[in-house]
């Protein structure tokens, strides 16, 4: 049972991952238009960064020790080594974090009557492409999508598993 509660903790970070990446999406699309923040100038474009936490037990090293044969229940099968319960693949307490897209620039957009606009009647516009914010939307639904059903396919098996007996 113990594969089965990982496996949804694994699947509710996912949970928690695409949940921020689609507030600083909706963040960045509402702030589309902002010629003036706080720190001055036009916003700047927000994006979720996750990292991968170089520990001991990498995603390679429990690869490895997946590669088990099976285990010898009759004596006529082929012999192997016994199939051994492992430790559990220890999951990072990194969190994602918003940061500040270092790519993202202004973009000159002539509109005189603007009260932000310069000597020439160019404003500053952030740099958020509407349709790309749309797709990484997208993205981060199906992917929190995929998690709400591994969830729910942990869950069905864990119910499946305590009715064998029955």
């Amino acid at each position: 049972m113990g594969g089965i509660f990982q496996a949804i903790e694994v699947s509710s970070r996912g949970l928690t991952v695409q949940r921020m990446k689609m507030n600083v999406v909706a963040d960045n699309i509402a702030n589309a238009e902002t010629t003036e923040t706080a720190e001055g100038g036009p916003y700047k474009r927000h994006r979720v960064l996750v990292k991968e936490i170089k520990e001991p037990g990498t995603f390679d090293s429990f690869l490895q020790q997946a590669r088990t044969p099976l285990a010898r229940t009759n004596e006529n099968h082929i012999p192997g080594k016994q199939l051994t319960i492992r430790d559990q693949v220890p999951i990072s307490d990194a969190q994602p974090k918003e940061v500040v897209d270092p790519a993202s620039s202004a973009k000159l957009v002539y509109d005189p009557g603007n009260p932000n606009a310069d000597e020439q009647g160019y404003v500053k516009m952030p740099d958020v492409e509407i349709i790309n914010e749309m797709v990484d939307m997208m993205i981060a639904s199906r992917a929190y999508e995929a998690n709400t059903t591994a969830i729910a396919s942990a869950k069905k098996m864990a119910g499946d598993a305590l009715d064998i007996g029955k």
